[in-house]
């Protein structure tokens, strides 16, 4: 169990996430960190990106303990707000999340209750893992861009399907069936791209619907397109959809809830610390629900890296 809580936890409150749930129950959530004998401070994002700095001024002044109260799009802002600050090793940091997102697919691997008094409960108990981080590279235009992520990353149709969902959102339209939808609306309208994926120094070659690039399982409100991904074991899970036919992919939607298209024959699984990405047409990526830009891409896995309060995790094997 954590200390008592003499020393003060840094709250990050999203008030946008949810449909706007962060702000319409940051007095209940409030109450109950209250009730459980909280010492804390809170910090409210006010826009995109703002989490980021939020982190990083806190962290080099010291903050060793922060509490997200948002989705997968803060925990992932947060990430990235520790890791561009080079003043307290990333581990010695320790993260936990209320859930008040629309998918909460971090959320999910790591067994948080969505129950607000539970996750505090959770939060309170102090059960920490080190996991597994990511570095993507990529490209928007002529510029280059880095960001980390701890969830998945999607590349080709994923990307396009996020990059929509965003925009709804920025528009106030959220849900739990926001993803699904975009699957089905834009479809129709993919192209796909040929691919050039490099492994660990091992190149495969062919034309791509989409690439998952898994530290956790879920993405998308509770889908699986790497059902086998243990986050703190070194490595990246990879689950390549080859070309596909439209009807097809809708066919097997299940399967990207249940976590058996790895089984589909256009599907290629791999495992790897190191990947490389190019594509043509250009190929556009997201990570933990977030848009980045374009090909070409570099991932590397960073072992470890992320302290993280968790309910309950598997071991790795």
């Amino acid at each position: 169990m954590l200390e008592s809580q003499e020393k003060s936890w840094l709250v990050i409150v999203n008030p946008n996430a949810g449909k706007r749930k962060g702000e319409k129950d940051w007095k209940k959530i409030s109450r109950l960190l209250d009730r459980y004998g909280f010492s804390y401070q809170v910090e409210f994002t006010r826009t995109r990106h703002h989490a980021i700095e939020i982190a990083r001024e806190h962290a080099e002044n010291g903050t060793k303990r922060i509490i997200v109260v948002g989705g997968d799009g803060t925990m992932n802002e947060v990430i990235n707000g520790i890791f561009t600050q080079s003043k307290v090793p990333t581990t010695d940091i320790t993260l936990s999340m209320i859930t008040v997102g629309t998918g909460n697919d971090w959320g999910r691997m790591f067994h948080i209750p969505r129950q607000y008094e539970k996750a505090i409960q959770v939060i309170r108990n102090g059960n920490t893992i080190l996991q597994d981080a990511g570095v993507v590279h990529y490209r928007w235009n002529e510029d280059k861009g880095k960001r980390y992520f701890v969830n998945i990353a999607g590349i080709g149709f994923d990307a396009v399907v996020v990059s929509r969902a965003n925009d709804l959102k920025d528009r106030g339209k959220s849900g739990k069936l926001l993803y699904l939808w975009n699957i089905l609306s834009n479809l129709f309208r993919f192209h796909h791209s040929h691919t050039v994926l490099e492994v660990d120094g091992v190149k495969y070659s062919n034309n791509v619907f989409s690439i998952s690039i898994g530290i956790g399982k879920y993405s998308g409100g509770g889908m699986m397109q790497t059902p086998g991904a243990i986050a703190n074991d070194g490595l990246f899970d990879i689950t390549v959809i080859k070309k596909i036919g439209k009807f097809d992919v809708i066919r097997n939607i299940g399967k990207l809830y249940n976590g058996k298209i790895i089984h589909h024959p256009k599907v290629l699984t791999l495992q790897g610390k190191s990947i490389l990405i190019d594509a043509n047409p250009l190929i556009h990526v997201e990570t933990d629900g977030e848009s980045l830009g374009h090909s070409p891409i570099r991932f590397d896995i960073i072992p470890s890296s992320v302290r993280v309060i968790c309910g309950t995790m598997p071991p790795a094997s």
